[in-house]
């Protein structure tokens, strides 16, 4: 494959898919498993791409980092993938420089999750952008950022009550089914996948319904078992999964498998069943509804059921969105502060040029020149110079372009290298914050 050089003209991007255009079908073709993330970060540092954080989950599968152009990103979602170019060109997004933070920040916060506050998805970010850190695909502005949405995430947390209710898919789904399933403390109960929507599922079940009949299946079962232990179920083998099936009055499904695990070929049914999918891609047939009794439910069908708890968090948006504001701000203003950096530091040169010619003048002009005295006093005036235009430029009420220019012209710096220097910073980043 063409190695693309992506080492001038960067731009900042969000790629992806997300539930709000993408069902759950389209979300299952474009799914990343664990092995299909890391192949996708590799390819993306043999393509010579520098920087870049891929998450995928059963809301979203989106990319964020540099490229010159986001097709360069697309690509790599749709070549890691069982979904088009075509697919994505209806249901993706692209999300550009300034654009692409704002979405990053809503994601992290919970603020674009599909059940509002739910922040499951901080801990994936922070695992994804782990495993890219360790491929060394993590620039400083990437690093600066991701720790500037965790700020934001932990602080939503704590200071609102935004997350109250601990309402997420696991926990609606156990909503739904003590709201639809009478007398459920003493209904069989299967779990089937413990990954980690299974196991919050699972704590939720064994929290609010009381039920002691709550089987759990994973394929790999010593998973179920470390999870039975905690929680006093029972274990059965992968192997038994039909048998299971027969018995149970609720199946959870939330397992990993890139195909349906469950079909209406390997029901035998002589009871209502009520199934929930909560897997991506989907791992319920749909044609297991043609059976009579069978309920199917998938985590879409939950994510659209609002409730109280909902439409209480609701009224918390507004003091969310205000803290991202705020730590938006502090991450602009470090951005703000690369930019202007080469300016500041060829101010400092040209003043010492300055301090230099005075000092050799005073050398030649007075006998008794004391030069240490002399060197002392003149860094500190500088020092104090290059403070105050630097608080200036920082300041958020400050035009840096126009500040930088007039600084450039008054003191007569270095105008190509330094314009060029800033320009590189901008174009590096595709990032204009002033």
């Amino acid at each position: 494959m063409e190695k693309i050089n992506l080492s001038k003209h960067l731009y900042f991007y969000a790629v992806g898919l997300s539930y709000k255009k993408a069902d759950a079908v389209v979300r299952g073709k474009f799914n990343l498993d664990t092995k299909t993330k890391t192949n996708l970060l590799e390819q993306a540092k043999s393509e010579g791409i520098e920087s870049i954080i891929v998450t995928s989950t059963c809301n979203r599968t989106e990319i964020y980092g540099f490229a010159k152009h986001p097709f360069q990103l697309i690509k790599l979602i749709c070549e890691n993938s069982l979904g088009t170019a075509e697919e994505f060109q209806k249901v993706g997004f692209v999300y550009k420089s300034q654009e692409a933070i704002n979405h990053l920040f809503r994601v992290a916060t919970g603020l674009d999750s599909q059940i509002l506050g739910d922040f499951e998805i901080i801990s994936q970010l922070k695992s994804s952008f782990n495993e890219s850190k360790s491929l060394g695909l993590i620039n400083t502005f990437l690093d600066r950022l991701i720790n500037s949405v965790i700020q934001a995430s932990k602080k939503i947390k704590n200071e609102t009550e935004i997350s109250t209710g601990a309402t997420s898919v696991s926990f609606a789904s156990v909503q739904y089914i003590i709201k639809n399933v009478e007398n459920i403390g003493n209904k069989n109960i299967l779990l089937f996948g413990t990954g980690k929507i299974g196991r919050n599922t699972c704590e939720n079940l064994v929290k609010h319904t009381k039920n002691e009949h709550i089987t759990l299946i994973n394929r790999t079962k010593n998973k179920a078992e470390k999870l039975a232990g905690k929680l006093n179920l029972i274990v059965k083998d992968y192997a038994d999964l039909h048998l299971e099936l027969q018995k149970a009055d609720v199946v959870v499904v939330a397992t990993g498998a890139q195909n349906p695990t469950i079909d209406k070929a390997i029901l035998n049914l002589k009871k209502p069943l009520l199934i929930l999918d909560l897997s991506i891609p989907k791992n319920v047939h749909e044609n297991v509804s043609d059976l009579e009794g069978v309920t199917l439910i998938h985590m879409d069908n939950l994510s659209q059921m609002t409730d109280d708890t909902l439409e209480r968090r609701k009224q918390h948006i507004p003091a969310a969105e205000a803290i991202i504001e705020d730590i938006k701000l502090e991450f602009n203003t470090w951005m703000n502060g690369r930019k202007f950096a080469p300016t500041i530091h060829a101010l400092k040169a040209k003043l010492n040029d300055i301090k230099e010619n005075e000092l050799n003048f005073q050398r030649k002009k007075l006998s008794n020149f004391d030069e240490e005295q002399a060197e002392i006093i003149s860094n500190r005036i500088i020092q104090k110079i290059t403070n105050h235009f630097a608080s200036h430029l920082k300041d958020e009420n400050t035009s840096v372009d126009e500040s930088i220019e007039w600084i450039e012209k008054v003191f007569q710096i270095g105008l190509a290298t330094t314009k060029v220097t800033t320009s590189v910073v901008e174009e590096k980043y595709g990032i204009k914050l002033s």
